[in-house]
């Protein structure tokens, strides 16, 4: 069933109000918020207008909804490699029997369709309103399809979910030539044809569902692709006047496989192949010249900068690597767009910047970067990167994309100041109230036709069975309990 917007005019109040003025946030103690077809009327007090319908959320904190810039949309892969090293040992990266036996899909195109509506949910529980959905290559033949790209943008106009949607596609991909050796294969043919799919189904889909489906172009990660396959993108960009993004700058062996490559850093390289501009969104940039150990005399960060390009920051499934970014105060102060993004599970925005800013002060910006910062990087940076003035903000004239966190649970302690506080204590668990484009996606923790248990449990089933295939494409093929050992000894009952 598809969620439909409200009728008449909404008033929203809470003890907390997230408002605008002058090109940033303000708190309003006690204010209100008031939306009508879609779209902010009044954010302040004392609203003179007569309204059709009062939402007071009372000991809560309404803002503007969170923006995903890389979204989970799938069963993370990720958490299969938290204590299960090293990546090429245990599955992360295909071996070569398996990629000379042809790789295959681990899902089934039915359960592709089903986990984009299902990771859909989980963003929406998290406060959530905007989302670029990522997910992993490592269990696909090569790359997405149109079909379960098709069922994203069924899934999002049914839930309410505003999204920006484009399958990915790559050249290339790793395997492991022998142990600890890592290589790569190409395949630039199969590589442009994702590109040509991927430029037609962003004719097809853009602006779509009431305007909730827009649209973007998702080559893989840097390494993965060839110069014709960059250079086609950016000038798709250009013709479809879309958003791309591309993972860049995540690890040693991505950047320095690059230099290897192409005798470039990435980000040098990008800008030497046109690639750069407002409308690119980079997933990470935690590797740059002069930090983690790379030497390479390159101006990164200055590249970066003067291209317009935007970070989209991870700072959760970054540190569960064992890596973060240097100095979140200094991509700031040089003038890159920094947004945010989940990239794991859970998509818990409000954990992520509570890592973001932990990390930061744990670099050294202790001084230099606050709760404010990541939470304007969460919401405003997030629309900045995607070019829309009317998203992250609760304005007069912007989308009504809102969230409400809950400020009442005793686990979230006492309340000093709203941002800090959730900054501190809260948690995704927090959100109470979800609102996009005019429209109650989430009501008190509760979305239309959404059975969350059910949801976790045929979510549980779909995984199992994908970790089950995991033999198969893993180094000299060891058993399951081999790859994925228990953390302690697991001891069944006895009769």
């Amino acid at each position: 069933m598809k969620v439909r917007r409200e009728k008449g005019r909404i008033l929203m109040t809470a003890e907390w109000v997230v408002g605008y003025e002058n090109g940033g946030h303000v708190l309003l103690p006690f204010g209100e918020v008031v939306f009508e077809d879609g779209a902010i009327v009044f954010v302040g007090h004392g609203f003179p207008g007569n309204v059709d319908q009062r939402i007071d959320c009372g000991a809560a904190l309404i803002g503007p909804g969170f923006i995903d810039l890389d979204a989970l949309s799938d069963l993370d892969t990720t958490v299969l490699g938290l204590d299960n090293q090293p990546a090429w040992k245990k599955g992360r990266v295909w071996p070569e029997s398996y990629m000379q036996a042809g790789p295959r899909e681990m899902y089934t195109p039915e359960e592709l369709r089903w986990q984009k509506r299902y990771a859909f949910t989980r963003l929406i529980r998290n406060g959530i309103t905007t989302a670029l959905p990522i997910a992993s290559l490592f269990y696909r033949a090569w790359g997405e399809t149109w079909d379960e790209f098709e069922g994203a943008a069924e899934a999002a106009s049914d839930l309410g979910l505003r999204v920006y949607l484009g399958p990915a596609y790559r050249s290339g991909n790793t395997y492991v030539k022998k142990a600890g050796e890592i290589a790569f294969h190409f395949d630039e043919p199969r590589g442009l044809a994702g590109l040509q799919e991927a430029r037609r189904f962003c004719e097809t889909f853009e602006n779509t569902a009431g305007g909730l489906v827009r649209t973007m172009l998702s080559p893989d990660r840097i390494e993965t692709c060839t110069p014709d396959l960059l250079r086609g993108t950016a000038q798709a960009v250009r013709d479809l006047d879309v958003p791309v993004r591309l993972h860049c700058c995540q690890s040693a062996f991505e950047y320095n496989s690059v230099l290897r490559l192409h005798g470039k850093s990435p980000p040098e390289w990008l800008d030497h192949l046109g690639f750069l501009s407002p409308r690119a969104i980079l997933p990470h940039l935690t590797y740059i010249s002069g930090v983690n150990g790379i030497s390479h005399s390159a101006p990164d960060l200055d590249i970066l900068a003067n291209s317009g390009a935007a970070l989209a920051h991870c700072p959760l499934v970054m540190a569960r690597g064992g890596s973060m970014l240097q100095s979140l105060a200094g991509y700031r102060d040089r003038g890159i767009v920094i947004g945010m993004g989940t990239d794991t599970h859970p998509p818990d925005m409000i954990l992520n910047m509570q890592m973001g800013l932990m990390t930061a002060r744990l670099a050294g910006d202790a001084e230099k970067t606050s709760a404010a910062d990541l939470y304007t990087a969460a919401t405003l940076g997030g629309a900045r990167a995607l070019g829309r003035d009317d998203l992250g903000r609760l304005v007069a004239g912007a989308r009504a994309d809102i969230n409400v966190i809950a400020l009442d649970d005793p686990a979230i302690g006492q309340v000093i100041d709203p941002i800090q506080t959730i900054l501190l204590n809260g948690s995704g668990r927090d959100v109470r109230t979800v609102v996009i484009d005019g429209r109650i996606v989430m009501k008190n923790g509760a979305m239309p036709d959404c059975d969350p248990v059910a949801m976790r449990a045929q979510a549980q089933i779909q995984f199992d069975g994908m970790v089950a295939q995991y033999p198969d494409r893993t180094f000299e093929h060891p058993p399951v309990e081999e790859i994925f050992a228990p953390s302690f000894p697991i001891r069944q009952a006895t009769s």
